[in-house]
This record gives C-alpha cells, sequence and structure tokens, in this order.
C-alpha cells in the first residue's frame, strides 16, 4: 500500500482524514480507497472538531436521547452529545440528558444490547454514529437493532459516507465521495481488481485495517 494523504474537509475546520489507495475488503464491499478513522477519532482535539462539525446537521427541533456509536466512534459520540445539546437539541429523557452507548458485536456481525443497557434505547429517539458507510449494509442492520430494542432511528451521522440516505432517513456525513473524485465501492463479486488479478492490500472496517 501507498502511504496515506491527509484530506481537510473544505467546509469544517480542523477535520482532517487519512486516506489510504489500494485494494481493500469491507465487510459488505471492495474499495479502492481507505479512509483511517483511527486519528479522528481518538484523538481528543479531532474527535472534538467532527463532532461539532456534525452537530451542524441536526436543527433545534430535533429529539435526541441517545446516540448509538458504531466502529470505535465512542469519543466522538460523547463529544457530539456534549455539542448537541449547546446547540439546543433536546432530550425526552427525564434528566435532561443523553445517553451514548455501543452494541456489543457477535462473530456473525449480530449487534446485541445487554439488558442493563436496553432502556437507554427503549422509547428512544437515537442517532446512530458510524466511522464510515459504503454500502449502508451496517447502517441498515443497526436501524434494525435499534427498532427490534423498541428504539426509534431519528438520524444517521458518518465521517465518510457514500450514500446519502438509508431507509429514508438522510446520512449526513463530513466528508463524500466529492471529495475523493475517483473513489469506487464495488460489489465482492464484482469487483473489477480482483478480477484484474490485483491482490487484496488489506481487510478493514471502522476500527482498522489488516494488511494481507
Amino acid at each position: 500500500m501507498e502511504a496515506y494523504t491527509k484530506l481537510e474537509s473544505k467546509r469544517y475546520n480542523n477535520v482532517i482524514l487519512r486516506v489510504i489507495p489500494g485494494h481493500f475488503v469491507t465487510p459488505n464491499s471492495h474499495i479502492n480507497y481507505y479512509f483511517d478513522m483511527t486519528t479522528i477519532s481518538r484523538r481528543q482535539a479531532e474527535a472534538k472538531a467532527a463532532a461539532d462539525s456534525i452537530s451542524e446537521y441536526f436543527s433545534s427541533d430535533t429529539i435526541i436521547d441517545t446516540i448509538v456509536c458504531l466502529e470505535g466512534m465512542d469519543v466522538i459520540g460523547a463529544y457530539l452529545a456534549d455539542a448537541l445539546t449547546r446547540s439546543g437539541i433536546l432530550s425526552a429523557n427525564m434528566h435532561k440528558t443523553m445517553y451514548v452507548v455501543a452494541p456489543e458485536s457477535r462473530m456473525t456481525g449480530q449487534m446485541i444490547f445487554r439488558e442493563s443497557s436496553e432502556y437507554m434505547l427503549k422509547n428512544k429517539n437515537c442517532l446512530v454514529l458510524l466511522a464510515s458507510a459504503t454500502t449502508g449494509g451496517t447502517l441498515r442492520q443497526a436501524a434494525n437493532t435499534v427498532n427490534y430494542y423498541g428504539g426509534k432511528v431519528v438520524g444517521f451521522a458518518t465521517i465518510f459516507s457514500a450514500i446519502t440516505s438509508v431507509a429514508g432517513i438522510r446520512v449526513c456525513s463530513l466528508f463524500s465521495p466529492k471529495d475523493v473524485p475517483d473513489y469506487k465501492s464495488y460489489s465482492h463479486s464484482e469487483c473489477p481488481m480482483c478480477k484484474n488479478g490485483r491482490k487484496v492490500d488489506a481487510i478493514c472496517n471502522g476500527y482498522g485495517y489488516t494488511r494481507l
């Protein structure tokens, strides 16, 4: 794989994404660029900047009770809860503050919540926060999980997304394919890189990548 380049948001200050070209396999597709979320999701200043930027997508009449964090987005989720509260977003929770939760993921990819945290979803308005979305498969799975536990998804937010909506709900993202014009996503069976004999560089998801 080649060295990464830094992609700076044209709209948001201090939001920088590391982009690595190559042949990558995600749970739902093959892609020709990997977007490294490690720094933006773990470094305090960058996580806060990302959260502040995401909060700008939501109007003050939106009600968000719970932020469901996927793929290691917990730090950004906590900052996002603070940013949304400061901007006037309401919570219907009795204590007037938001929950920030993350599901457990099993080997099969199934998402579950333990009984001790189920009340944070039941009858709650939930914002699903994801590192990156290519096909929307993970977001749909998350929405189904939230619905199963009695919650309602009122929004999706990502750092990078190749899609604009899932199940009729807008996907808000800080970066899109417009920022990387030659970005491509293919189904596992229709990847031209595989058909041309190009080896896979790494298997990846929102947590990181593993080289092959």
